[in-house]
This record gives C-alpha cells, structure tokens and sequence, in this order.
C-alpha cells in the first residue's frame, strides 16, 4: 500500500508540475528554454534561463527534503536538481561568453553542515551532490560519516629496523661532550657527599665534647671496689662451663666420680661458677 501512495502522490505532483508549466506558456510569460544554452544569442535571455533554473531548483530542493516520498522519488529528484546545477552552470557559461557578469565567482559558494565548501555544487565539476532527504538514503548516508583515522602498527621487524648503535650508547662519548658533563658532575657530587661528610662528623664531635664536658663538671669518677675479671678470666670460665655440659651429656656417672676424685688427689679444687 505504502509504493501504490508514493506512485500516486509522485504522479500528482508530476501532474501540478505539468499543469502549472502549461498554464505560464499559455499566458505568454514565458517560452520553452533552449536545450542547448549556446543557441541563446541574447544576454538578457540566457540571464532570464537562469534565473528560471534557479528558481526549480529551490523547488525540487524544497520538494526533497520530504522523506515520506520514498526512495525512488528521491533518487529521481536528486537526479533532476543534479541536472539542473550542471544546466545552471553551462547558462553562467554562456552569460560571461555574452559580455555578462560572472556568476561563478561572485555567487554565493554551496558548503555543508560544517562550512566546507563543496565542489561540483557550481555545475562546473563533475561531482555528484545529495539534496534534503537523499542524505540519509541506503548507501547514502555512509558517504558523510567521517570514519575514524585508522591506526597501523608497526611489525617488530619495522621496529628494528630503525635501531643502531647510537641507540644503545654506544656512540655518546665520540663527540666528549658526555665525558665533560659526567666529570663535572662527579665533581659535584663529590663535593656534596665531602661536605655532608664533614657536617656529620662535626655534629659528632659537638655531642661528645657535650657529654664529656658534663662528665667532668658533676658526674664523680668511676672506681670499682672488687677486682673485676678480664677478658681472658672470662674466655676461661666460658670453656670450662662448656666442658661441664659436655661431660654432663656424654660422661657416665662413674667416669665424673673417678674424674672428682682425680682433681682430690692431685688438689685440684673445681673452680667456683
């Protein structure tokens, strides 16, 4: 149902077109426009066919922007406003080749949604454009979307092939420049590390000349009033503490008896733990 009301508003419209083209020869006001714009030999004449183009062209574009019409009457019109730009420029054409202005240069530019201009819209090119409606047909509408910049990778082998040995240092120390800069630097750092150094050891000495300046001011001097062992007194303990675990782990009672009574006789007096 929906193709046969598309054929029949199509027809109707085809019809209103005829009717209203008939009723302007009948009264006089017009003749049929020259199909070939280089038989005009009268400026004014080709000035009047264009303006005539102009004006059925803001018809069918007004006409267009229906999208109800359907696919193919939309197709069709595009078709029709197509031709009638390409007709427009060769009556412009014609009009400079009579002594008249140029309309190419001082009319207005067609752009698009974004302000770009558009060629082929002067009917000079040989572009093909889309009206209203038509934009959005099948195959259409993918003509205008801008797809996104595609990203190619490189393979490891392209990677590599743009590595040499200036890419691994090999080559920084042939001009010196790096030498001079990593000598001044270790300078530098040298002198950093000398004067951390010596703040340290500075803050040292201050600490001990504090502790002992109050030393000597209030704290008595120590005296020890037992005799207190040294370190080989104490490296002899150790062992024969050592010497008793053992004995005690491994030795049989009997063989710690007879040894007691060995020390006894020869007087021999276990040291006192």
């Amino acid at each position: 149902m929906a193709r046969n009301q598309e054929k029949a508003q199509a027809l109707f419209n085809r019809f209103l077109s005829s009717k209203i083209d008939k009723e302007k020869e009948d009264s006089g006001r017009i003749t049929k426009r020259p199909f070939l714009s280089s038989e005009c030999r009268d400026l004014n004449e080709a000035d009047k066919w264009r303006q005539q183009i102009l004006r059925e062209v803001g018809r069918k574009v007004m006409e267009i922007q229906n999208a109800a019409l359907g696919e193919h009457r939309l197709r069709d019109l595009n078709d029709e406003i197509n031709k009638l730009v390409r007709e427009k420029g060769h009556w412009e054409t014609r009009i400079v080749e009579l002594g008249g202005p140029n309309y190419g240069k001082s009319g207005p530019k067609a752009t698009d949604a974004e302000g770009n201009e558009l060629e082929g819209a002067s009917g000079k090119g040989q572009g093909y454009r889309y009206f209203g409606a038509a934009k959005n047909l099948p195959g259409v509408k993918e003509l205008y979307e801008k797809q996104a910049p595609r990203t190619v990778r490189r393979t490891r082998h392209q990677m590599f092939q743009g590595i040499t040995a200036t890419y691994y240092g090999f080559q920084d120390e042939d001009d010196g420049r790096l030498i001079k800069a990593e000598i001044s630097a270790e300078e530098k750092a040298r002198q950093a590390a000398l004067q951390e150094f010596q703040r340290h050891e500075a803050a040292k000495q201050a600490v001990k000349d504090t502790l002992t300046s109050s030393q000597d001011d209030d704290a008595p001097a120590f005296v020890a009033h037992v005799p207190l062992p040294d370190q080989k007194d104490i490296e002899q303990a150790v062992l024969a503490k050592k010497k008793r675990d053992l004995m005690a782990r491994y030795a049989s009672a009997t063989l710690q008896k007879d040894e007691q009574e060995a020390k006894e006789l020869l007087n021999k007096k276990p040291r006192a733990e």
